[in-house]
């Protein structure tokens, strides 16, 4: 009889993973407790997959040999507590392609960063000619592509969700960005409990794989001795330190190992100190894989950026409108404000995962002349921020929130969203959040 393999979540990875499970003669069956989109049925139905949608018939699920968790459904859920008391494996779909590919593995992850690491990469291996694919959050699916397609390489980004379930899997070059607190609330509010899930990306590393970091993180330098770790050292930071392979000097970026070559500063495509981060994550990853310099500066050179990442809208009556929809963490909004040039009014708000605003507190003193609170619940809000003394707007909908800034703004100032938080109070995603903001600027 051949083994069941049961998919709960039929989003872009649990239809990929039910894709490659069918294909490789697993008794395949996905489950869903909520509707499952018309393009991901379609992919089921023309592969006779049976799925269900809106609940799960735990008939149909505890007798799975193995199943497979969408990276959105929480560890405490009923459904896998009932597994975990069977004793029934679950993993990730990370975890279960990575079995059926001889492919080299990039894997990027870090509280930020890791969207535009990960894209740049891609985009240098693609100018380099390689036979590459782009999956993990962004992209499709990686085991849907490793049944459909025969890439070389794969560039995946990987959140701590998709590393919890990950045991087996092995990446050949790991980039960890940096690690500050984000998703604590699927963590028991525990930060060592986040910081371990970000560490699983080097469990399986063996000493011909490279594992690249940033030097100055303070979790990161702390954590480091903790795990055996076997791949070797690619450290990077903004000034030349013991043992950094990437860093800065008189205007330059200069990579040293395994081939040395530097590029100067202004011809970085991405602008900003964390930018300069990613772009040499993104460099230290191509030279490790073997891509040739003149390769790797003319991609860092001519990088277009990530749609909903500090992505400039258009300018209104002397005013600039700034998507960064993609901050869905405080840190990621500390990295937008201090890019900031102007005085700027901030559109923050949404569903809060346990966050601390104390991290951007100086920098919303320093850059801020307006407020903009956008979500159902806007109380933590009001007691951290009004004390600032800034003018503030209460809104429930994007279209409320550009008109308080539209009213708020003097020109040449910036409107920058950057909400700190989850976009499911209000919206569908963080795509749903920026492309409506996009929209109504655009309308103004």
């Amino acid at each position: 009889m051949a083994k069941r393999i049961v998919i709960l979540g039929a989003g872009e990875s649990g239809a990929g993973a039910a894709v490659l499970a069918k294909k490789q003669g697993f008794d395949t069956f996905v489950s869903d407790m909520s509707a499952i989109k018309d393009k991901y049925k379609e992919m089921l139905n023309e592969r006779n997959i049976a799925w269900e949608e809106g609940q799960h018939t735990e008939a149909l699920i505890l007798n799975a040999d193995e199943v497979i968790k969408s990276p959105g459904i929480p560890n405490d859920a009923p459904i896998i507590l009932k597994l975990k008391d069977k004793g029934i494996p679950i993993i990730s779909e990370i975890e279960f392609a990575g079995r059926y590919t001889k492919a080299k593995m990039i894997c990027i992850t870090g509280s930020n960063g890791k969207t535009t690491t990960t894209s740049l990469i891609y985009h240098i291996f693609k100018k380099a000619g390689l036979n590459v694919g782009l999956a993990g959050n962004i992209g499709q699916s990686l085991a849907f592509q490793v049944a459909e397609c025969d890439y070389d390489y794969y560039v995946i980004e990987l959140s701590s969700f998709q590393l919890d379930n990950m045991y087996k899997f092995r990446a050949n070059i790991a980039v960890l960005m940096n690690i500050t607190p984000d998703h604590l609330d699927r963590y028991d509010h525990q930060m060592q409990n986040y910081v371990d899930a970000k560490f699983r990306i080097i469990q399986n590393q063996t000493p011909e794989d490279a594992f690249i970091f940033w030097n100055d993180d303070p979790i990161i330098q702390r954590e480091l001795h903790k795990y055996g770790i076997h791949g070797h050292y690619y450290p990077f930071a903004e000034k030349k330190e013991e043992g950094t392979v990437a860093y800065t000097e008189q205007n330059k970026v200069c990579f040293t190992e395994p081939i040395a070559f530097n590029m100067e500063q202004e011809e970085l495509a991405l602008t900003g100190t964390h930018n300069l981060f990613n772009s040499m994550a993104a460099g230290i990853s191509a030279n490790v894989a073997g891509i040739r310099k003149e390769y790797i500066r003319e991609a860092l050179g001519d990088f277009k950026g990530v749609e909903h990442r500090l992505e400039k809208v258009c300018r209104v009556k002397g005013v600039d409108y700034i998507n960064d929809s993609k901050a869905t963490n405080v840190n990621s909004c500390w990295y937008a404000l201090q890019s900031m040039k102007t005085k700027t009014i901030l559109i923050l708000g949404g569903k809060d995962k346990g966050n601390d605003y104390n991290e951007i507190a100086d920098l919303v003193k320093e850059k801020c002349t307006g407020l903009i609170y956008m979500g159902l619940h806007n109380e933590k809000l009001h007691d951290f921020f009004d004390k600032f003394g800034l003018p503030v707007a209460d809104v429930q909908s994007m279209q409320d929130a550009v008109n308080a800034a539209y009213r708020m703004a003097k020109k040449g100032e910036t409107v920058l969203l950057s909400p700190c938080c989850a976009s499911f109070d209000l919206f569908k995603s963080y795509e749903d959040r920026g492309e409506q903001f996009k929209e109504c600027v655009r309308n103004l």
